[in-house]
C-alpha cells in the first residue's frame, strides 16, 4: 500500500516538473490579442482585455520575450544590441504592458523613473501630457513595416514583369535582387 502512495507521489512530482521549470525560466508563455494589457493595479499586475480585468496567478512571458512579474510589477526586457544585458522596469500604479512588449506609463513620474531620470517637477492634477512608451526589443513601427512591404511588392512585380516578357535570354534582374536583399535585411533586422 505504501508503494502505491509512493508511486502516486512520484507521478505527481513528475507531472508538475514542467510547470516548475517554466516558472524558473521567468514565466509562462501567454497568448495575447491586440486588446490585451498587463496593468499595475493596487500593487499587483492584472490582465485586462478591453474592459474586463482578470487577476494573474503566475508570472507571464510575452511572445517577444518580455517577462512580467505579477507580484511586484518588474518587467524584464530581453537582451538586444542596444541593451546587451536586457533592461528591467518597475511598473507604477496605472502603468501597463502592451502585447508587443511596449510599456505605457500612466504618469510623467513613472516615465521619468523608467528613463532613469530624477523626479519631474510637480504638475497639477488633471494636466495633460504626451504618453511615453518604452518599447521592448524587436519593436518596429507598423507604418514603416507596411511601407517596406509595399516596396517589396513593387520590386517583386517589376521582377515578374521583366521575367515574363518572353525573351529568349533571361533578363538581368541583379539590381532588383539587390534591392530585395536590402529590404529583407531591413525587415528582419532586430530593432
Amino acid at each position: 500500500m505504501t508503494r502505491f502512495f509512493l508511486l502516486v507521489f512520484a507521478a505527481g512530482c513528475l507531472a508538475t516538473a514542467p510547470h516548475l521549470a517554466a516558472a524558473q525560466a521567468g514565466g509562462f508563455p501567454v497568448q495575447t490579442t491586440s486588446r490585451t494589457q498587463f496593468v499595475m493595479t493596487n500593487g499587483e499586475v492584472v490582465r485586462r482585455e478591453g474592459t474586463q480585468t482578470m487577476p494573474l496567478t503566475q508570472n507571464v512571458k510575452l511572445p517577444g520575450g518580455v517577462k512580467i512579474n505579477y507580484k511586484n510589477g518588474i518587467v524584464e526586457m530581453p537582451a538586444d544590441k542596444i541593451s546587451p544585458k536586457g533592461k528591467k522596469i518597475t511598473l507604477q500604479e496605472g502603468d501597463y504592458v502592451r502585447p508587443d512588449g511596449g510599456v505605457v506609463f500612466a504618469t510623467p513620474a513613472s516615465a521619468a523613473a523608467a528613463r532613469g531620470e530624477g523626479t519631474p517637477p510637480t504638475t497639477p492634477p488633471g494636466t495633460k501630457y504626451d504618453t511615453y512608451v518604452q518599447h521592448g526589443p524587436g519593436f518596429s513601427d507598423p507604418a514603416m513595416q507596411v511601407s517596406l512591404l509595399n516596396k517589396k511588392i513593387e520590386l517583386l512585380n517589376q521582377k515578374i514583369q521583366a521575367l515574363s516578357q518572353g525573351q529568349t535570354t533571361l533578363p538581368n534582374t541583379k539590381a532588383i535582387d539587390d534591392q530585395l536583399t536590402q529590404l529583407d535585411a531591413q525587415l528582419n533586422a532586430p530593432k
